[in-house]
């Protein structure tokens, strides 16, 4: 579903991926995790081009990502977002939020994006709230509603770029839980995250990078069960977050 071939991006001088290739597919959960500045998040967003990259390709179902030819809004439209820091509409209600990309994008009609929305919100448990607009929530509804809204469009795959970062301890779990169903239906996923409970539930493979590399890509039960054959960075990062 996703192939990452030799991907290398730097920002004028500084070099922020080397040589990344990791291959994601179809109903396959792959957690991205590293220390901070690791190029986690710079590496998904090259894979919808919210981030351009200099060497290397990227195809999404087929589709490459960094073929001048390629429609960018219709990928992206295809591969769901879900940021830090929720990026939802202020200005709109929660069922506007919804609806706004189906109507003008996919060319539904509103009681078609209607229906689909209301049922998306049933699926996250945030129904009763789509005429709230996102101030009246809390980051962990915001952040369940983004995850339907980007669900709305119908994507062949998920990406998530440390979706529980900017919450409360309280509130994390509430959008993991919905984010561990999205696994369970077979959704292909390729998120960033340090919730090392969420890749132990539900990731099938582990990308572990440090400093612009993708130093390990392995299963699961490998990457956690074998720690000592890990490599040296990542025996050091498993030490200090399996610890407590």
């Amino acid at each position: 579903m996703i192939e990452i071939s030799h991907v290398t991006k730097s920002y004028g001088a500084f070099q922020v991926l080397t040589d990344c290739s990791a291959d994601i597919r179809k109903g396959e959960v792959v957690v991205v995790c590293g220390p901070s500045g690791s190029g986690k998040s710079t590496l998904i967003k090259c894979v919808n081009a919210l981030e351009p990259f200099q060497q290397g390709r990227i195809t999404v179902d087929g589709v490459s990502v960094g073929d001048p030819k390629t429609d960018l809004n219709k990928l992206r439209a295809r591969v769901g977002m879900v940021f830090q820091h929720f990026e939802l509409f202020p200005h709109l209600s929660i069922e506007d939020n919804l609806s706004i990309a189906q109507v003008k994008v996919l060319k539904r009609s509103a009681s078609e994006a209607r229906t689909a929305t209301m049922a998306l919100l049933q699926r996250v448990g945030m129904r009763a709230h789509s005429h709230k607009f996102p101030s009246q929530l809390s980051g962990g509804q915001q952040q369940r509603v983004a995850i339907a809204r980007a669900l709305a469009m119908d994507p062949v795959a998920m990406l998530f770029d440390e979706p529980t970062s900017a919450l409360d301890p309280e509130m994390v779990n509430e959008v993991l839980d919905v984010m561990v169903g999205l696994a369970r239906e077979g959704m292909t996923m390729m998120c960033v995250t340090h919730e090392m409970g969420f890749a132990r539930k539900v990731a099938n493979r582990v990308i572990f990078m440090d400093r612009g590399c993708i130093v390990e890509d392995c299963a699961k039960d490998e990457f956690f069960g074998n720690p000592s054959a890990r490599s040296d960075r990542a025996q050091q990062f498993l030490s200090k977050i399996l610890q407590h």
